[in-house]
């Protein structure tokens, strides 16, 4: 079932599935859509939503929906929408990161938060100024030469080399939802909720309330890195790292990650 969820004149596109219990969101990565996550249907009803100017024919929207505060402001709206509350929250990267900050923001909404490759954001000034530089010139890059260019460049950086090792219609999948975004929207995601304009949220993973779970690659070294950090700072946490996999877990791996969603269903209805 496919549903337009209207809030702060944004219309939200989310395609629900299943029934019963458990209520999971997913949360899609940087230039991607609701599809990202189409072949995870876990146990229950599942709702995949398509985030803040990353529908295919969006117009050019207000950067300030982009912000931390206001994405997690609008979910909080959406999941309220729903009847999902509290869910079963999965974020992958970008979606990983917002995952975070809603978790942290309204964890009364939260069941189960998942983080897929994600961080807490950069807990130096000097690392968080750098990054905003870098992004500042990914956008300008998406601005002057166009999305699909950078999207072919994109594709060759070491964190997605290990995609190669999906089928051909997989990967054509993939590079077609990365190149059908406004282009102005993707240069200014990266501008208002880059990793080095997010909040910092090191500090503050000791309050996280939710149960977490944190899924990384093995040869998606960086994020294992942080993922392993993470972990005995959140107070109930499990780190699933899967064997030869890299940065996207759910695409490289989607019956293993499907298999690891179910078993966090299975505890729940035990728990319960």
């Amino acid at each position: 079932m496919k549903k337009l969820i209207r809030v702060r004149d944004y219309d939200y596109h989310v395609n629900i599935t299943g029934s019963g219990q458990p209520h999971w969101l997913f949360l899609h990565g940087f230039l991607g859509n609701q599809t990202d996550f189409q072949a995870i249907q876990p146990r229950g009803t599942e709702a995949y939503i398509t985030l803040y100017g990353f529908a295919p024919h969006d117009p050019v929207v207000p950067v300030a929906g982009f912000t931390a505060d206001q994405q997690v402001q609008a979910l909080a709206s959406v999941i309220t929408h729903l009847h999902f509350q509290p869910v079963n929250l999965v974020g992958y990267s970008m979606g990983a990161r917002l995952a975070l900050c809603l978790a942290l923001a309204a964890p009364h909404l939260i069941n189960q938060l998942v983080l897929e490759s994600g961080t807490p954001g950069l807990a130096q000034q000097s690392a968080r100024q750098a990054r905003q530089r870098a992004d500042a010139r990914k956008a300008h890059q998406i601005e002057t030469s166009g999305l699909a260019p950078f999207v072919t460049h994109w594709e060759q950086l070491p964190l997605f080399q290990s995609q190669r090792t999906v089928t051909l219609d997989q990967q054509r999948h993939m590079h077609a939802m990365r190149c059908a975004h406004q282009p102005q929207n993707m240069a200014n995601s990266l501008r208002y909720f880059g990793t080095g304009t997010m909040p910092n949220h090191w500090p503050n993973l000791s309050q996280l309330q939710p149960k977490t779970t944190i899924i990384t690659g093995e040869l998606d070294h960086k994020f294992t890195t942080i993922g392993a950090k993470m972990h005995p700072q959140i107070p109930v946490a499990h780190h699933h790292l899967f064997q030869q996999t890299g940065h996207n877990v759910h695409f490289e791996r989607p019956l293993l990650y499907l298999a690891t969603l179910n078993h966090l269903a299975e505890e729940e209805l035990h728990e319960n």
